[in-house]
């Protein structure tokens, strides 16, 4: 399975909750803790068990672009995997 990772500017996040909704791997939440600037409590990744796939649902569904993707890429050769950063 791909593995994945998003970075989330809580700066610019303005808490709608649409990721939440849309990230089938439920590892998005809301951040009590933080306040940014502009008064709202942003979203934050929880994914302590690394069940992100990359699937960039999240991002598409942002309507402040406030969402950025990693995905692993992986390369199969031969019955051996080649991990490439």
């Amino acid at each position: 399975m791909t593995k994945g990772s998003i970075s989330i500017d809580q700066e610019r996040c303005k808490g709608c909750t649409l990721c939440l909704g849309f990230c089938p791997q439920h590892v998005i939440a809301m951040s009590n803790e933080v306040i940014n600037a502009k008064g709202y409590h942003p979203a934050a990744l929880v994914d302590p068990t690394n069940k992100c796939t990359g699937c960039a649902i999240c991002a598409l569904v942002c309507p402040d672009v406030c969402i950025t993707v990693f995905r692993e890429v992986r390369v199969h050769t031969g019955g051996v995997v080649v991990h490439e950063p």
